[in-house]
């Protein structure tokens, strides 16, 4: 469960905590710790040492803009070095564009924590609306282990079968388990939030977390703990289409994989005539019908390479290379969003 305001979930008191969570079979507890540069008080030693006492797992979560990396970036190791068992990173519209910013923040993260500090985004679960959104930092080499979209249905306007299925076609190609956020805020029928978590774990979630502590009333945390029988068949699984004309973060994605397999593409996002010739080598090498697009046969062919690395610079102090040209982002990051699906949404 996220807890967003600590005086307004259970008093901020961390033995009533324990005790709600107990009754309601909560594991871990994801604490909001800083916005921005500036920590949040409220994500102490105390806190998380009487939630730890208690036997609960506490993470921290951090708002992040992308304006100072590496200031956002120094936030996060403290909220490491004062207990936290894990970082979520909470990136939104504010980061769209920024790929060197990404990258920095990350490298920044990693160099003090270590490669295996458990980092997750926590970012939109329509990765085709926002075309300028680095998914492939913060998901790629060196980046966050864990996926943990925002499926807020009821933001989205839509059923929980219907977001789910948006979510889980485009955010497996990047690889990282998902571990979907649903809501129990804007008050949900108990029974979306029951479907809600058939439906992840149909899908292969191993957990599911909420959307918020404070905004949660006694028939939603009961429907969130609800006995359950998890019997559903998993989809089957579906991949993004990719063909000449597209742009967006997906291709710097599937760029990345092509030059790992050694079509030396540039990654700019942008699916022109030669990355057409890269995938129709690609389908030849693999003995693949010569499509020259992407789809699922070529993406389960392309995928297990794994991604090449890029190195974003700074715009102003850019080294040229052959997979960037020297620029901190890809032509496709200045794409705007189509829509923000999650609104106005208060983090």
């Amino acid at each position: 469960m996220w807890i967003w305001k600590l005086g307004r979930s259970s008093g901020g008191d961390p033995s009533a905590i324990a005790q709600q969570a107990r009754r309601y079979g909560i594991e871990t507890v994801i604490v909001k710790g800083s916005n921005a540069r500036r920590r949040w008080a409220q994500f102490s030693p105390s806190l998380v040492s009487g939630l730890k006492a208690a036997g609960l797992h506490v993470c921290a979560y951090q708002f992040v803009y992308g304006v100072h990396p590496l200031g956002e970036a120094n936030v996060g190791v403290r909220l490491a070095r004062i207990g936290a068992d894990c970082l979520l990173i909470d990136a939104e519209g504010a980061y769209e564009g920024r790929y060197w910013q990404a990258q920095a923040y990350l490298r920044r993260l990693r160099r003090r924590l270590g490669p295996d500090y458990p980092l997750a985004l926590a970012g939109f679960p329509y990765v085709h609306y926002h075309p300028g959104f680095p998914y492939s930092v913060f998901l790629g080499p060196g980046g966050a282990q864990l996926n943990v979209p925002q499926v807020y249905w009821r933001a989205i306007g839509t059923s929980v079968d219907r977001a789910l299925a948006i979510t889980y076609r485009y955010n497996p190609v990047y690889g990282r388990p998902i571990l979907p956020l649903g809501q129990v805020y804007q008050n949900p029928p108990s029974r979306q939030i029951r479907r809600f978590r058939l439906l992840s774990a149909a899908y292969g979630a191993r957990g599911v977390s909420w959307w918020d502590w404070q905004e949660t009333n006694n028939r939603e945390w009961r429907a969130i703990s609800a006995p359950l029988i998890f019997n559903l068949l998993a989809p089957p699984p579906r991949y993004p289409a990719l063909k000449r004309g597209a742009r967006g973060d997906l291709v710097v994605w599937a760029q990345q994989h092509l030059r790992a397999a050694g079509f030396p593409v540039t990654v700019n996002g942008v699916f022109g005539a030669r990355m057409q010739n890269a995938v129709l080598g690609f389908q030849a090498s693999v003995a693949l019908p010569l499509a020259g697009r992407i789809g699922p046969r070529t993406w389960q062919a392309l995928l297990p390479r794994g991604p090449a690395r890029i190195s974003w610079s700074r715009r102003g102090k850019a080294r040229v290379t052959a997979a960037t040209a020297g620029r901190s982002a890809p032509l496709s990051a200045s794409l705007p969003a189509v829509r923000n699906e999650l609104g106005r949404h208060r983090r």
